[in-house]
C-alpha cells in the first residue's frame, strides 16, 4: 500500500518528537510532526526551533524549505504516513501512581486515522504492559498495523548528536514488526538492539531510575560531607582521579526535570511500590532544596536579606523548568527570605526579573542552575554554588 509520507510523529511539535523528525528529514524522509499546539506548529512551519535545541535550528529550517518536513495540527495526516510515531508518555498522578490509560486512550484516538500496513512505534516511556496493551487495544478496535516499542534515549541539548550515536533499542513482538521498526530507525543510527517490548519497557525505566540513583547518592554524599564540614569537592577528586571504578560519580545539584523522578516512581509502582531504594533516592533528591535552605539559614539571617536565585532551568544550559527543584527552593525562600529575585538567561517566564536587578538588589546569590554564564560571574554577595560550577567548592 502506498504513503504519501514516510513518517508522521504524534506530538512532534516537542522536545523529543521535534528532533527525532528533523533528524529522518536530514536523512532524507519525509515527515510530518502532528501537534494540537497550533501556535507551535505555526512556528515550525517558519522553520523556526519552539525551544532551545543545539544543532536543530539550521536542518530544522533546511528541511521546512525543502519540504521534507511540514508540521500539522490535522490529525488526519496521521493516514498518510507509513510510519506513525507516537510520543506520549504515561505520567504520575498526585499519588505517584501511573496512568496506564493515556497511552491506548491516545491509540484510541487516532484510530479513525490509522491505516493497515502501518507501523506504530511507541516512542516515550512507558510503564511496564503499555505496549502490551496498545496491542490489545488495536486488536479490539479491528486495526491490523504492527506495534514496536523503541524508546527515546537523548539528553536535552545533546539530540542531534546522540540521536545518530547512540544505539536504538528495538521491541517488536514479531520479527515483522521488530524487522520494520530496526530498519526505520537505521536511518539514524548503525547501532540497533534488538529486545522484547517487556524487556524494552524495563530497559528504558531501569536507565532513567539509575541515573537519579546516582543523583542521589551523590546528593547524600555531598550532605554527610557538608554537615562534617569537608568539601565533597575534594573528596570526590581524591576518589576519582585516575580511578575508573569511581568516574561517574557525579556533583552534587538539583535532580530534576520531566523524567528521573516520574520514571522511578513508575518502576516502583510497576514493583507494587516495593522499592526501598527508589524511594529513598526521591526523599534525597526532593528533599535537596530543604537541606539547603536549613544549611543556608545557619549562615546569614534570611529574615533581613533579599535572596537572587541565578538559573531556573531544571539543568544547565538548557530553557526546561518542567520539574525545576530551582522553583521549589523559590518557594521556600519566599517564606524565609525579605524578597526572593529568580533569573535565567534561557528561560521566558513572568515570575522572573532580568539578572542585572538580582545582581544589584541581592543580598545572598544561591545558583539554582549551572549554566555556564555563572562560572565567571563577578558579584559583590556571597554566593551559594552546591554545583562547584564556580570552582570554588560546594561547602555550605
Amino acid at each position: 500500500m502506498a504513503f504519501e509520507r514516510d513518517v508522521v510523529i504524534v506530538g512532534g511539535g516537542g522536545r523529543v518528537g521535534l528532533p527525532l523528525g528533523i533528524a529522518f528529514a536530514m536523512r532524507g524522509l519525509s515527515v510530518t510532526l502532528y501537534d494540537i499546539n497550533a501556535a507551535v506548529v505555526a512556528k515550525v512551519n517558519e522553520g523556526q526551533l519552539p525551544f532551545a535545541e543545539d544543532g536543530a535550528a539550521e536542518p530544522l529550517a533546511a528541511a521546512v524549505k525543502q519540504g521534507t518536513l511540514v508540521a500539522s495540527t490535522d490529525p488526519t495526516c496521521v493516514k498518510d504516513a507509513e510510519h506513525v510515531v507516537i510520543i506520549v508518555g504515561t505520567p504520575v498522578d498526585d499519588h505517584l501512581n501511573p496512568d496506564l490509560s493515556v497511552v491506548p486512550r491516545a491509540v484510541e484516538q487516532l484510530a479513525p486515522q490509522l491505516r493497515p500496513g502501518q507501523l506504530l512505534v511507541l516512542r516515550s516511556t512507558v510503564h511496564p504492559g503499555v505496549t502490551a496493551l496498545t496491542e490489545k487495544t488495536l486488536a479490539g478496535l479491528g486495526l491490523h498495523v504492527d506495534v514496536a516499542f523503541c524508546p527515546e534515549r537523548i539528553a536535552e541539548g545533546h539530540a542531534m548528536t546522540e540521536l545518530f550515536d547512540l544505539p536504538q533499542i528495538v521491541a517488536g513482538r514479531t520479527d515483522g514488526a521488530s524487522d520494520r521498526a530496526e530498519k526505520l530507525f537505521r536511518h539514524l543510527t548503525g547501532s540497533v538492539v534488538r529486545v522484547t517490548p517487556e524487556e524494552a519497557e524495563l530497559a528504558k525505566l531501569f536507565t532513567n531510575t539509575w541515573r537519579y540513583i546516582k543523583f542521589a547518592t551523590a546528593n547524600q554524599f555531598w550532605m554527610m560531607a557538608n554537615d562534617a564540614g569537608v568539601d565533597f569537592t575534594r573528596v570526590r577528586q581524591a576518589i576519582t582521579q585516575d580511578y575508573p571504578r569511581a568516574a561517574d560519580l557525579p556533583m552534587p545539584g538539583f535532580a530534576a526535570g520531566p523524567c528521573l523522578f516520574k520514571d522511578t516512581m513508575q518502576l516502583a509502582a510497576f514493583n507494587r511500590n516495593n522499592f526501598v531504594l527508589g524511594h529513598s533516592a526521591m526523599l534525597i533528591n526532593e528533599g535537596l532544596p530543604f537541606y539547603l535552605l536549613s544549611k543556608v539559614e545557619q549562615r546569614f539571617d534570611l529574615g533581613e536579606l533579599t535572596v537572587g536565585v541565578l538559573g531556573m532551568a531544571f539543568k544547565g544550559g538548557s530553557d526546561d523548568i518542567r520539574e525545576s527543584l530551582a522553583f521549589k527552593l523559590r518557594k521556600l525562600l519566599q517564606v524565609k527570605a525579605r524578597e526572593v529575585l529568580c533569573c535565567d538567561p534561557y528561560v521566558k517566564d513572568s515570575r522572573l526579573v532580568p539578572q542585572e536587578k538580582v545582581l544589584k538588589e541581592s543580598d545572598l546569590l544561591i545558583i539554582g542552575a549551572p549554566h555556564k554564564a555563572y562560572r565567571d560571574l563577578k558579584a559583590a554577595q556571597p554566593i551559594v554554588d552546591i554545583w562547584g560550577i564556580r570552582g570554588e567548592g560546594v561547602l555550605v
